[in-house]
């Protein structure tokens, strides 16, 4: 099985892209906006790229459910250990900071419901790790779709949910759907994985060029920032995390990549993506020490300025692949010693 480097390529870019969105100021100014609007392409690769990588490995697999469980399995402990990670952190800081700290700790516990840890991924500072649980939901559902040979009806319900999770985010302004939230695994994670995996066994796109499917990923993200732009500033919607549009940019980005699997091949920025989880999952814990930092030296009030903002993100994405890099060593030579 030939690797594909241009998706660990496009995944260098999918994370700088996470950090953006995290660090940079949610404020109404337009290259603020459009910054973030554009940024938004990253999260949906993921799934996607998740879901493509898994179909490889179970498709025609006998052996498939070793797999998935071992799959699954790794996917949790990451989840599980991270959770810990900013739960220990989250109650630190409440115990060092605040003259009445149970009370605080009392308020924090209360988010700690097995919806919001199980599901949501919420509950802690690590609020990114949403992504990771909502992976494991839409593997484990996926596989049981392969197992019952019914991956493209799998993938319709999918994109129902998609679709009707739109009206949690900027649609609401239409018509509102009633749940906290649809950054979740039903609304996003399901339908961008099985669509990953669907991509892994389709061969009908390589009729055009990698140049075509670069192009129309450049027309719907310059329409997602459009469509962006005439939901929030036009009609005064709420701030949206996906849209309509990102369902072609996505399948179009992703195209791109299955037509130039030797993108980015020897490059550092290659090598950096293929570490993007661990990045993902360390980069809120950085982003709130560089905040302290910036704190002590007085310039926690510049939240408009960009100079300071493009250093803000880069810090936590030197710091974060840094430190992902040390954990890996330390647990590679922790596990030689054993």
């Amino acid at each position: 099985m030939q690797r594909n480097y241009a998706i660990d390529f496009i995944k260098f870019y999918a994370i700088v892209a996470v950090v953006i969105i995290h660090t940079f100021p949610g404020n109404d100014q337009p290259g603020y906006f459009v910054l973030d609007n554009l940024s938004r392409f990253a999260v949906p690769f993921f799934f996607a790229a998740s879901g493509y990588l898994f179909s490889l490995k179970v498709s025609e697999n006998p052996q498939s459910f070793a797999y998935f469980r071992k799959y699954v399995t790794k996917i949790l402990k990451i989840y599980v250990s991270w959770l810990i990670f900013y739960f220990v952190y989250d109650v630190s800081r409440i115990i060092l900071t605040n003259e009445n700290p149970s009370d605080e700790l009392s308020k924090y516990m209360e988010n700690m419901t097995a919806l919001n840890l199980l599901y949501y991924g919420q509950g802690t500072s690590g609020y990114q790790l949403w992504f990771v649980i909502s992976l494991v939901w839409s593997t484990a559902i996926l596989y049981l779709f392969y197992r019952l040979k019914r991956v493209r009806l799998l993938l319709v319900i999918a994109l129902c949910f998609n679709l009707l999770g739109l009206f949690g985010q900027s649609y609401s302004i239409f018509d509102e759907l009633p749940v906290s939230t649809t950054r979740a695994a039903l609304y996003v994670s399901l339908f961008y994985t099985v669509l990953g995996f669907w991509l892994a066994n389709v061969q009908a796109w390589q009729k055009y060029s990698g140049r075509i499917y670069f192009y129309l990923f450049g027309l719907f993200t310059i329409l997602q920032v459009l469509e962006g732009f005439w939901l929030q500033k036009g009609l005064d919607a709420k701030h949206g995390e996906y849209f309509l549009s990102t369902i072609f940019l996505t399948i179009f980005l992703f195209l791109y990549a299955l037509s130039n699997p030797n993108l980015g091949k020897g490059l550092f920025i290659t090598k950096i993506g293929a570490n993007s989880l661990g990045i993902y999952a360390i980069h809120v814990f950085f982003i709130d020490m560089v905040d302290f930092l910036f704190e002590k030296i007085g310039l926690e009030k510049s939240t408009h300025n960009l100079l300071q903002n493009l250093v803000d993100a880069s810090l936590v994405f030197v710091v974060s692949y840094v430190a992902y890099k040390l954990i890996q060593s330390a647990k590679q030579a922790l596990i030689n010693r054993a």
